[in-house]
């Protein structure tokens, strides 16, 4: 989430109230305004199941699939549809998807890469030819094969009940006789018409007589039900090797893009092992690059090296030790995170705990570090986004995070299908005319971009405890890491762990085509409710803070309570999301 909506705005001065106040309370999770532990709204708390999403339609879509006998998986993927038609501005069936599920059968954890590939025509000369020195956020260019319907199926073939034309009905009809749009997506939906309108079918298809809906207005997108019924009668084929992929070779061919029906045929998402960090005892768990998971899990790393029993939640040393576990692990994010089938990681050694104690010790308790280096062979020698979770009566967890990259993507909308294809081909490094380069994230032909979207989980004594995700380009692993520390750390629940004010630093290395190397230290951006002794405290140790009006990303988990047997749903207050279960 990038700001509050200028609906909204009237809390602002209350937030920042309370930001006030709590420079004179108790360094700790404070409410902005009471001192208490801060929570918008209790936990949701449930016998059977449990659904999490950011839109309350896409929330009920998911308890009627799991009341109709559904499991978690026909949920997720009922609800990952509706928000496809409710939520375009994070999400479609023209980006890609990932997933971590817990499988009460095998009593594991299973991982999904549902990434796609660069087209094959389109080569690192034709970006020269073009004068470009960077690959564009929007248009033809940066459009990668849609990973998110074959994730669909090989995930319901693993793990659902119902057929997948029944999971797909409820958005069909509500695309065909329309829904209400709700605040923040309308707000957001506004700030991409302008952007995206030079686009061929993104007015058609995307806007009400050239403008975005407002706020409660009706939307219906009869494309996007008869794309769906297509995939409802067809399987993933309809969408990858049928009239649905014709459809998108055709309106490439001409608008001046390289994405072609072979390499939609040629799609193959593919099954991961998730790679797991243990943090004070829970076990945190992510998925392994092309994605940027396991950055969380170095943060995590570094920062269980210090006692936060003794360090207050808000204070200086808090927000000082995070920012700078998070400048290492972004470093290493920029070098080495990248397509593995290109340019593996050294992923286990990345997260070791010996390289965070290495990486640790050069941290400065006192001073903001303004140039940080990624690992070294040395050091290695050891041998805008949705994210939903469900859960369901037989145990099972799932939690699934799906994306068009750029808020509404790349704003290419091919003819009456009813979606736009996700621009991810934007993180891609581009050499310079003439040069070859050794990044691992170089753009080559068939290749996955570095991925952010990244799901999460945790695991205590080897059961399900929290499925959780934070959306928000960067601000996913920053945001992960501050969810396992609330948690843990600062004994919040699950409602007010994701309510607590926030924490993101910007500006590090980044490892796209826009990388810089971070050469001041970059900044912090604090949401309000911290105290402003805290932020003349970390100025003193030379950070460079700002208020940012909201890139905090959008929260939601499940937390299974063995014990009671019961779940615990979360939704983030920042979007237009709920938590329900019955």
């Amino acid at each position: 989430m990038r700001r509050l909506p200028s609906s909204c705005r009237h809390l602002r001065p209350l937030l920042l109230a309370g930001a006030l106040l709590c420079a004179v309370l108790p360094a700790a999770a404070a409410d902005r305004i009471s001192g208490q532990a801060f929570a918008t709204r209790s936990e949701v708390i449930a016998p059977q199941a449990m659904a999490a999403t950011s839109h309350p339609l896409a929330t009920q879509i998911a308890l009627d699939m799991l009341k109709a006998g559904g499991s978690a998986m026909d949920a997720a993927i009922a609800a990952n549809a509706a928000l496809g038609l409710m939520e375009p501005t994070g999400n479609g069936i023209g980006g890609d998807l990932f997933a971590i599920v817990w499988d009460p059968k095998t009593q594991k954890l299973h991982g999904y890469n549902g990434s796609g590939r660069s087209p094959r025509a389109l080569t690192v000369e034709e970006f020269h030819r073009r004068g470009l020195s960077e690959i564009p956020a929007h248009g033809p260019l940066p459009v990668s094969v849609p990973g998110t319907v074959d994730a669909w199926f090989a995930l319901h073939e693993r793990f659902g009940k119902r057929p997948m034309a029944d999971n797909l009905a409820p958005t069909i009809a509500y695309a065909r006789n329309g829904h209400p749009v709700h605040e923040v997506i309308a707000h957001y939906w506004e700030r991409s018409v302008p952007r995206l309108s030079p686009y061929p079918g993104f007015v058609e298809q995307f806007t009400i007589d050239g403008r975005a809906p407002r706020k409660g207005q009706m939307w219906r997108n009869p494309n996007l039900a008869n794309t769906l019924e297509a995939i409802a009668r067809g399987g993933r084929d309809a969408f990858y090797k049928g009239d649905i992929a014709r459809t998108m070779d055709a309106y490439f061919r001409r608008h001046d893009g390289f994405l072609r029906y072979e390499d939609l045929a040629s799609h193959q998402g593919e099954w991961v092992e998730p790679v797991s960090s243990n943090y004070r005892g829970h076990d945190v768990w992510e998925l392994p690059p092309n994605s940027q998971g396991i950055a969380a899990l170095q943060i995590l790393n570094i920062l269980e090296g210090y006692d936060f029993s003794k360090i207050p939640f808000g204070s200086a040393e808090h927000v000082h030790l995070f920012t700078e576990a998070k400048k290492i692990a972004f470093a290493d994010r920029a070098r080495f995170y990248a397509d593995p089938a290109f340019s593996p990681a050294p992923v286990a050694q990345l997260i070791s705990k010996g390289y965070a104690a290495a990486r640790r010790a050069g941290i400065d308790p006192q001073r903001a570090a303004r140039v940080v280096q990624p690992a070294t062979p040395a050091q290695l020698e050891e041998g805008d986004t949705i994210y939903l979770t469900t859960a369901d009566a037989d145990g099972m967890m799932v939690s699934l995070i799906q994306s068009n990259y750029r808020g509404m993507g790349s704003g290419m909308a091919p003819d009456g299908l009813g979606f736009i294809l996700q621009d991810r081909g934007e993180m891609f490094v581009l050499p310079p005319p003439g040069q070859t380069s050794d990044h691992p994230n170089a753009y080559a032909p068939g290749k996955r971009p570095f991925q952010t979207i990244i799901p999460a989980f945790i695991t205590k004594d080897g059961k399900p405890w929290v499925s959780f995700g934070v959306m928000g380009g960067a601000m996913q692993p920053q945001g992960h890491a501050q969810i396992v520390m609330n948690l843990i750390d600062f004994g919040m629940n699950l409602q007010e762990a994701g309510d607590a004010p926030r924490i993101q630093h910007e500006r590090s290395t980044e490892p796209t085509g826009q990388a810089t190397a971070m050469s001041d230290g970059g900044e912090i951006n604090l949401e309000t409710g911290f105290p402003y002794a805290t932020v003349r405290a970390l100025m003193q140790m030379g950070h460079k803070v700002t208020f940012a009006d909201g890139p905090y990303g959008g929260y939601q988990a499940i937390m299974r309570d063995h014990e009671q047997g019961v779940y615990i749903g979360a939704s983030e207050s920042r979007k237009d999301g709920q938590a329900a279960g019955y």
